[in-house]
Order: C-alpha cells, then structure tokens, then sequence
C-alpha cells in the first residue's frame, strides 16, 4: 500500500507547533472499528498503539458503544461533578466485585479528574497530606504525567524542561537494572535513607511504574518490587504504583503489580479504565489513608458518567470470567516469538515486554523512528519510547484477533528489514 500525505492546511496553520502524534502519522483519520482505523481516502491502518494504551478493547467496541448509546438515549446524566448517579452506583458496584473483592484488595475508590495526570496528583498530594512530609521518590526513566507535580516525579529531561520553572521536592533512584545488575538493588537508596549527612528528605512516598511505558518498555522484576514495597514499608514511606497505561489488564493481570504479589499503598488509573477511551481516572488507596476534607481534592470533570457506563460494561463483559488474562498472555507468547525471530536476524536488535506490551530496541537510536515510519507505509501505526525515542512500542488492543496480531507482526518485521 502506498499512502500520499494529505494537504493539511486547517491543522498546520491553524493548531498548536505542539501537536506530535499526527507527524508521524500524516493521516486525517474518520472511522475506527476493532484493531483498524481508517482515513478519510479510505486506507486501512492496523492500529498497534491502541490510543497510548487508553483503547485495550479496541476503538468502538459495540458491547460498550451499545450501553453508552442505551444510556445516552435514556437522558442519562452526562456532567455530574461528585453528584450521586446511577451510573457511578453502578460502576463503584461492579468495580468492587469484579476487581477488588476477588482481589483481597480493600481500597477506597477517588474520582480526581479525567486524565492520568489527575489522579498522579491526587496521589503525590494524599501522601504528602498523611506523611507530612513533601519529599517523594520516582525512578530513572520515569514518565507520571505533564503537569508540574507529576512532571516533578518523570525522568525525561524534554519533557521536564516544558515546566519553565524548577520542578522539586521529588529525588530520582535507579530503577530496576539500571546498573546492568553490577549494583545491588536498592544500595544508594538505602545508603541515603540511613546516613543523617546524605541530604535527602526523608520522603513520604516512592511512586513506580512496574513496567515503563514512555521510559522505554523498562520491566521490573517481580522480586525488585516485592524488596521495594518491604523498603517502603521498614523506612515509613507510601508505595505508589502508577498504573496508568500499565493497568486494566495490559501485562495480563488487572492490576500490573499483581504477578509480583504486592499490595500498594496508592494505586493510580486512567487510560483503559472508561474502556471506550472516555476521560476517566481514579486514585485508589488504603482506606486509613483517607483523611481528606470534603472539597479539598476536587475538579469540574471528575464525574463523566458516560465513562461509567463504558467502564462498568468493559469489567462486566472483559473481566468477569477471568479469560481476558488469559487470552492477553497468550497473545503475548505470540509477541514473543516474532521478536525472538527478528532479534534473531538482526543481532543489532533486542527485545523485552510483558502480556501486550513490548518494547524493541536497536543499537542506533534513530532506528526505531525509521522502522515506525515505513510501518505506517505499510499499513501499520507504531509509537517510539524512550528517553531517545530509541524503542520500537507495541501497544496493541487486548481484544485483537490471532490473525490481526500476526498481519501486524510480519509488518513489523518487514518494516524492521526494509530500514536496515
């Protein structure tokens, strides 16, 4: 398939230079259905970013777009604030018994705001509020959100620099093999924590990504989390895990942090969680860390109750029977073995993910980007990750077919031959 960039005039002249995602892409898409999208000449694009993992059940899936169509048509209530609604009862109800009771799992359930950003917020400052201390700790390579706390706790120096002022109280630690396994885990974290010299404020919080998105696809090890929880819980500190684009089943559990059998203090959602890629977030936490004041956290969006209603049809129809796990881990032995395979015939390249996403690495950094551009050629949408947009990302819908992963995966390898 060969694709002539279209005139856009309106986009070019009249949005934001910030616009990203849309250079790599120059499409005007206007249907989705499923895996695939389409643009407006009619050219079909398998769709390997699924939204940045806000769409794992794939664009317009017709069980949710059903009960928001019901649900539209019945006049039910769209802006909410923190209003009582049918449609939050019976979210709150089905997310209490399809993911935390089956889980042991005894959070409180916040609404923050409608992006991830939101509910990181909510989080950093909950912890600050119970600790009583302002100092929190994130990792290398980190991504937690755009505005200015979470760009606080985020690595990417590009990013940090958008603040255009000094982003503080938050202090970086090696993640998980960030020293190619020749450091002890946690030794410099330890050593400050103990010595009255280091400098560093004992923090209130250590805030993790179990599998770093935006950083480059950097998995931690079930072990490294279950000794960063017991660090947190023997030094006083709150465990956050943002979940965001890891959560709602992306690495085959619900929850990213259940294979390594740990229990966060405060657990971020956002992304997948609305299911039909409607604004939605939550911050969750251990119900003796719910000491806020009525009003004190708030914001005007915080009650999208069409997202309810696509939330709570999305566990109900994904979530109940326990096959959705299991079907994502599958999908991802799929993965595996093609880039086993590609790896193979390119020694420059390596690989590494979990459930459906993966990560694919090159010893030139400009490769990913020229591997994600001739994928879009052919059909396929790819994302970079990364500090250096050095990683080839997949992030494709939980729900793809068998055959739609595998068309994708000999795109992928032959866009990655065709760049050599």
């Amino acid at each position: 398939m060969t694709i002539t960039p279209p005139a856009l005039s309106v986009f070019e002249t009249l949005e934001s230079e910030v616009r990203s995602y849309c250079r790599g892409w120059p499409a005007v898409f206007d249907r989705a259905q499923g895996a695939r999208l389409t643009d407006e000449d009619g050219h079909s694009y398998l769709d390997f970013f699924a939204g940045a993992g806000s769409l794992n059940y794939g664009h317009n899936n017709p069980v949710l777009k059903r009960a928001l169509i019901d649900y539209i048509e019945r006049d039910g209530i769209t802006h909410g604030l923190d209003m009582a609604t049918t449609a939050k009862r019976a979210f709150l109800d089905t997310f209490q018994n399809v993911v935390l009771r089956p889980r042991d799992l005894p959070y409180k359930v916040m609404f923050p705001g409608p992006t991830g950003t939101n509910a990181v917020e909510a989080a950093l400052k909950l912890a600050r509020k119970v600790k009583g201390r302002e100092s929190v700790v994130s990792f290398t390579n980190a991504f937690h959100g755009m505005s200015l706390g979470s760009l606080a706790v985020t690595g990417n120096a590009f990013k940090r620099a958008g603040a255009g002022i000094p982003l503080v109280h938050g202090t970086p630690m090696p993640f998980d093999n960030y020293f190619d396994g020749q450091v002890p885990d946690f030794l410099w974290f330890e050593r400050l924590l103990e010595d009255q010299g280091s400098g560093l404020n004992h923090p209130a919080a250590v805030i993790v990504e179990t599998v770093q998105g935006e950083g480059g696809i950097n998995v931690a090890r079930a072990e490294w989390l279950r000794a960063l929880q017991e660090l947190c819980h023997r030094q006083d500190m709150l465990l956050i895990v943002d979940d965001i684009q890891m959560g709602c089943g992306r690495t085959g559990g619900f929850f990213s942090f259940e294979e390594a059998g740990i229990t966060p203090d405060i657990v971020t959602l956002s992304k997948s969680i609305s299911g039909y890629g409607l604004p939605m977030s939550l911050c969750l936490f251990k119900p003796e860390l719910d000491v806020w004041e009525p009003g004190e956290h708030n914001g005007t969006f915080r009650g999208n109750n069409p997202a309810f209603v696509t939330a709570a049809a999305a566990l109900d129809a994904y979530w109940a029977d326990g096959q959705m796990e299991k079907q994502t881990l599958a999908r991802g032995e799929q993965v595996e073995q093609t880039m086993l395979a590609i790896c193979g015939e390119h020694d420059s390249a390596r690989f590494r993910g979990r459930g459906l996403v993966w990560g694919l690495e090159f010893d030139d950094p400009t490769r990913a980007s020229a591997v994600c551009a001739r994928a879009f050629q052919l059909g396929l949408l790819l994302e970079t990750s990364g500090p250096q947009s050095e990683v080839v990302k997949l992030l494709p819908p939980l729900t793809i077919t068998p055959e739609e992963l595998d068309e994708g995966l000999r795109t992928l390898a032959r866009a990655v031959r065709e760049t050599a």
